[in-house]
């Protein structure tokens, strides 16, 4: 692998991480400043949506084909330009008149971020040999986790000194830091050449964009919409054309005969429904602190560090025991107990403690932190070693597809939870959104009309959060049934039978891959999924090396 021992390595490392923290501490901040930008730029209760979901939506349209394109053209450019644009975008949205040019800033932004993290992931696999890719890979991850931790805090804070676009301008000087010290650090590195596969690229980009897009507006007006209908149209017929077209050409950029192996499917469905829930989580309880509790920004951030700072702690615990008993039971353990924090959160009053409110915040993060790291290492430890980036890319593209899921199905029972919940004779304004309902209390001096707007607001997340409490346990269900292999087996690492015709050097090459595979995916899903309180980090292999060998035997069968 080139650059093995590159003397600046670590200075590197420092490189990827700041390119990582800021699309962390970009999605995070963005969590605490959805009630002063609905406020400031009059944007409604769908507005702010898109805002939220356009950088969703963008990011798992174009992140298969940003991790191929790396691969291609070279990882440390591709990371470059992304940085370029993220950095220009974030500036653009700093200065947003309206909610319009925000969402289109949000747009850029996504493109960006998808040419940032496939390239990421690839040169620090590149950059680290075997034993110091592991130190990369933890120090990686705990930079995601304090972006996560601090992204809210910082959030909070510069929205009480300054301004909402604070929160994008703080973008800016990270990046222009990332870009020049790439230039001047980093090795330009390109992974092995074969045919690029253009048509796979726009039929990915045209059915991921669709589907997010058919998924958002089903959920804000149902599917008899006319528009809504040709969204879902061109996404089915753009995504079964990409599955035909993947199986039958001769140079995939996505090998789907992955989905036939049973670890992967089963790991790939339980994140889906994972980050289903963690979707609508920070959307949902973002609006709960400011609007019904009362919390300033800054208290809103900081009533979100017990969860993160859970998930931190509970990360490597998670990883050590899916090590040893196996990532079927640590999944499922860890699913159950965030299944639990929904729970909790859903029966909280409108006048809840922040003792109460951290102990149910602190049940999701732990549960997460001992689920993700099992299941991000059960679906990568399926994927042949050639393929270890495309694998990665479908672990953030699997979780981005659930996130976005989650903050619009969730968003719409929500909205239409509470629309029901207000009282006949409130001003139908009111009926739209608390924020409108607090607007309109605090012109008209109805003090019972905030009150009837915050319980109303209190049962519309209770019944969000149950509906996300009922996903979870459903994909604990899926982990129990499909990832039956025990750690260190073969098939631990989603492998079949073993065939013949592979040489001893294609061995040690598995071995030398899967390992890493499986911690650079769980970095990446932290750091993607940093928007919807995804709590990812490093994930150790579930299996040991005769599984990562036994992956190799396998690799022409798994990807043909």
């Amino acid at each position: 692998m080139e650059n093995r021992h590159n003397p600046r390595r670590w200075l590197i490392l420092i490189v990827l991480c700041l390119s990582t923290l800021v699309l962390v501490v970009d999605n995070m901040v963005l969590t605490v400043s959805v009630p002063p930008i609905a406020t400031d730029l009059g944007a409604d209760a769908q507005e702010i949506q898109w805002i939220i979901e356009s950088y969703v939506l963008v990011f798992a349209g174009l992140l298969l084909t940003a991790g191929s394109l790396s691969d291609r053209f070279g990882r440390r450019r591709i990371m470059i330009v992304g940085l370029a644009i993220f950095g220009g975008a974030s500036l653009a949205a700093t200065f947003a008149a309206n909610p319009e040019q925000l969402i289109a800033g949000r747009v850029l932004m996504g493109v960006g971020g998808a040419l940032i993290m496939p390239s990421t992931l690839s040169i620090l696999i590149t950059v680290f040999d075997d034993e110091e890719r592991r130190k990369a890979i933890t120090a990686w991850s705990a930079v995601a986790m304090v972006g996560l931790v601090g992204g809210p805090v910082v959030g909070g804070v510069l929205i009480a000194h300054f301004w909402w676009g604070a929160v994008f301008l703080i973008n800016v000087p990270i990046a222009i830091v990332a870009i020049i010290a790439a230039l001047v650090l980093m090795p330009e590195s390109k992974g092995p050449w074969r045919r690029s596969d253009p048509l796979g690229m726009v039929l990915s980009m045209v059915g991921m964009t669709a589907l997010v897009w058919t998924i958002i507006e089903s959920a804000n007006g149902g599917l008899s919409h006319p528009g809504t209908q040709i969204s879902l149209v061109v996404a089915v017929v753009s995504l079964v054309a990409f599955g035909f077209w993947e199986i039958r050409t001769a140079h995939p950029m996505v090998p789907l005969a992955l989905f036939r192996n049973r670890v992967f499917s089963g790991a790939s469905f339980s994140l889906v429904l994972l980050t289903f829930a963690n979707g609508g989580l920070m959307l949902i309880l973002t609006q709960y602190l400011q609007f019904v509790l009362g919390y300033s920004p800054s208290k809103t951030g900081l009533a979100f560090a017990p969860l993160a700072i859970a998930s931190l702690l509970f990360n490597g615990i998670g990883a050590t025991l899916g090590n040893r008993i196996g990532n079927r039971p640590m999944t499922a353990v860890g699913l159950v107990v965030i299944a639990v924090g929904f729970g909790t959160v859903a029966s909280l009053p409108s006048d809840a403690g922040f003792g109460l409110l951290s102990a149910a915040t602190v049940l999701i993060g732990i549960g997460s932190g001992l689920a993700m790291p099992a299941a991000t290492a059960a679906l990568m430890g399926a994927v042949p070693a050639e393929h270890a980036g495309v694998g990665s890319a479908l672990n953030d593209t699997v979780q981005q597809a659930g996130a976005a899921l989650g903050v619009a199905v969730l968003g719409s029972i929500l909205s239409g939870t509470y629309t029901g919940a207000m009282p006949e004779e409130a001003p139908e304004q009111a009926k739209q959104s608390i924020s409108d309902a607090l607007a309109v209390a605090d012109t008209t001096g109805d003090h019972h009309l905030a009150t009837a707007a915050r319980e109303a607001f209190t049962t519309a997340m209770s019944a969000g959060f149950w509906t996300a409490a009922a996903g979870i346990l459903t994909a604990a269900a899926l982990a129990l049934l499909l990832l039956r292999n025990p750690a260190g087996s073969p098939a631990a690492a989603g492998i079949g039978a073993e065939t013949e015709g592979t040489d001893p050097e294609t061995e040690a090459e598995g071995k030398d891959s899967g390992a890493e595979a499986a911690g650079a995916g769980a970095v990446a899903a932290g750091a993607e999924g940093a928007a919807a309180s995804q709590t990812g980090g490093e994930a150790q292999p579930a299996s040991a090396e005769p599984a990562s060998a036994e992956r190799a035997r396998v690799r022409t069968a798994a990807a043909h």
